[in-house]
């Protein structure tokens, strides 16, 4: 059975051709979406699936059948055929459900949660960004969804990723450390992460980071992986890091409710909760770590596996 870490994060996991030359291209695109596979999106960032005999698929459509219900964005070509995403209200139709990334990605195979990632990313962008930033005018899309261009100005805005990083923080040994923020439920813990800051290296954001949450110094901060997590718009670039110094921690309780340096047994403890719905020791310190959909869970499988 291969192991999950010998390949990129779950939402990273499956490139295509972007075809990004056709983009505007009028001609190419209209022949493309004659003979294209279509993924709905809703408003709210849901998409219509199949379920069955414990899968989950994406119910892509034909072209006929969306035609002129909303915004048409053209994602790629995979193995010669178009793929477009569509926008459309979700109360719409409800013949096969509606599920969100989370869902899909975590149940679906790679190639269409990657599809669903990129759909999500522009269409919150596009909601976001319905007017210049420059003037306030009404902007239009253009490049086949890639491109909103202003009205009055002329100017071209393109979607924005937002560099994040997030971390492993351990101490050489048996230890790792992990937080819980205001927003997460009691005993559910994670990795510490941040956006990075203008004119800051991506080295440097996770230094910053782990000292302004939890007042501990790392060192020997190493690359692992990076994975989109379009909610609304970041790339979430993985590290690891070793403690340097004193590991006494000094929350800043605007962002950490509570945070601890755990054992590796606890930490398996609660990925077998988290994988399992239900604390595997109810007493325990920490009930659930993150789900296998976010990188954070890759880094903490990582350290559990002596990966690194």
């Amino acid at each position: 059975m291969p192991d999950e870490l010998d390949y990129p994060p779950r939402l990273a996991r499956a490139e295509y051709d972007r075809a990004a030359l056709h983009r505007t291209d009028s001609g190419w695109l209209a022949d493309a979406w004659q003979r294209a596979r279509v993924l709905v999106i809703s408003s709210d960032v849901t998409t219509p699936v199949e379920r069955g005999d414990g899968a989950l698929r994406l119910a892509l459509r034909d072209p006929s059948t969306v035609d002129g219900a909303g915004p048409r964005r053209f994602l790629g070509v995979v193995d010669g055929v178009p793929y477009f995403t569509v926008t459309v209200s979700a109360s719409s139709e409800d013949a096969t459900g509606w599920a969100n990334l989370r869902d899909v990605g975590a149940a679906a195979d790679d190639l269409p949660a990657a599809l669903l990632t990129s759909a999500v990313a522009l269409e919150q962008w596009h909601a976001r960004h319905q007017r210049c930033p420059r003037c306030g005018s009404v902007t239009e899309e253009a490049q086949a969804g890639w491109t909103r261009v202003c009205t009055n100005d002329g100017s071209e805005h393109f979607p924005r990723t937002d560099p994040a990083v997030i971390m492993l923080v351990h101490d050489g040994g048996d230890l790792c450390l992990l937080g819980r923020g205001p927003q997460w439920g009691a005993k559910r813990f994670s990795t510490l992460a941040g956006f990075v800051e203008p004119g800051e290296s991506l080295e440097a954001a996770v230094a910053r980071e782990v000292f302004e949450e939890v007042g501990v110094a790392v060192t020997d901060v190493r690359y692992i992986a990076s994975q989109p997590w379009p909610f609304p718009s970041s790339l979430m670039v993985g590290f690891v890091a070793r403690l340097s110094g004193d590991p006494t921690l000094r929350l800043d309780p605007k962002e950490m409710a509570e945070a601890h340096w755990f054992t590796r047994d606890e930490v398996q403890q609660a990925a077998d909760g988290a994988d399992n719905g239900k604390p595997a020791d109810p007493d325990a310190r920490i009930h659930f770590v993150s789900p296998r959909l976010s990188i954070s869970r890759y880094l903490i499988d990582g350290w559990l596996a002596h990966r690194w």
